[in-house]
Order: structure tokens, then sequence, then C-alpha cells
């Protein structure tokens, strides 16, 4: 297909845009791109911003594009997820060593700063899976919840919340 259309009167529109008032049979349509296909009558659909109704593909997720420019080696363009990774694989690497609670520890806080990159940078390239929102509330609910489960860890707890060793009695007993 070429770039350049014939408008009814024969004029030659570039980008294959049909001009205002003309009509064309459907068979001589071009399609740009998937919003302006034609509809079922053959006229082109309005182009628009808003997401169709139905997705046929996975859009990249606002934030994701690259976290350093498009010549820069790959690691450098997506070190906010290395950051994240390395973190937590030092902490799996700890707690392998028998230091669960530093690992486990290690391993929130690789999440809370995966969640604060989240939050803080415009572009993190594979750091962002979703909405910047949801992102940032997932990693942020899952690293709170882990370093809090690690600092409860028996025996010795570093934080004791008093209702919680309550309702676990009054569930497990029922006394």
């Amino acid at each position: 297909m070429s770039a350049e259309h014939r408008a009814p009167n024969g004029q030659e529109t570039p980008g294959g845009l049909e001009p205002p008032g003309g009509h064309e049979a459907p068979e001589d349509l071009s399609v740009r791109d998937p919003i302006s296909a034609p509809d079922a009558e053959g006229r082109p659909r309005r182009v628009t911003r808003r997401f169709p109704l139905f997705t046929k593909d996975t859009a990249r997720p606002e934030g994701g594009g690259r976290a350093a420019p498009g010549d820069a080696p790959a690691p450098v363009r997506q070190w906010p997820v290395l950051a994240v990774l390395g973190l937590a694989g030092l902490g799996l690497l700890v707690t392998a060593f028998g230091q669960f609670r530093l690992g486990t520890l290690l391993i929130g806080a690789a999440l809370l700063g995966g969640g604060a990159l989240r939050w803080l940078l415009p572009d993190v390239g594979m750091l962002a899976v979703r909405s910047r929102f949801t992102d940032i509330v997932t990693y942020g609910l899952l690293g709170t919840v882990i370093v809090l489960l690690a600092l409860m860890a028996q025996p010795e707890p570093w934080l004791q919340i008093p209702f919680l060793k309550d309702t676990l009695h009054f569930t497990v007993t029922n006394e």
C-alpha cells in the first residue's frame, strides 16, 4: 500500500487520509491503525484516545519506558528492577545461611524500595508491571507484610502486637 491515496476528485492526499466531504467505497479505504479501521458500514471510525472496550493486545504500563537512554547497555537501562532483584536475592542468600530474620527483612526492604522507585521515578523499565498506583500499592503492601512478619518471627520477636496473640489464642484453643 502506498503512502499516497487518491481522493474521489483525483487529487492525491498524503498518508491515506480522505478529504472532508468525500466518501469512498469500503474497498478503497486504507486502514492506518486498528482504532481507525472502518466500521461495519465502511465508514472510517473517529480516531480517539480512549481505550477500546475490548483490548486485543497488552499496552506497556505507564512508566514502563527505559530507565536510561536506548544506547546504554541493557543492565543500565533496567537498573531499577535489577536493584530490587539483587537486594531480594541477597536476602534469600542470607536466609539460606541461617539468618532468617535479617534475610526476610532484606526481602521486604527490596519490595518497599521497588515501591519507592515506582513512585519517584518517571521511567523504571521492567519494574513497571501494571499501572503506577497498582504497582506502588502491591509492592508497598507485600513489603510491609514481609517486614512485619520478619519482626514478629519467633523466637524472641523484635515486635510484639498484643491483640494478635490474644486472637491466635482464642481461635486455636477456643477457650
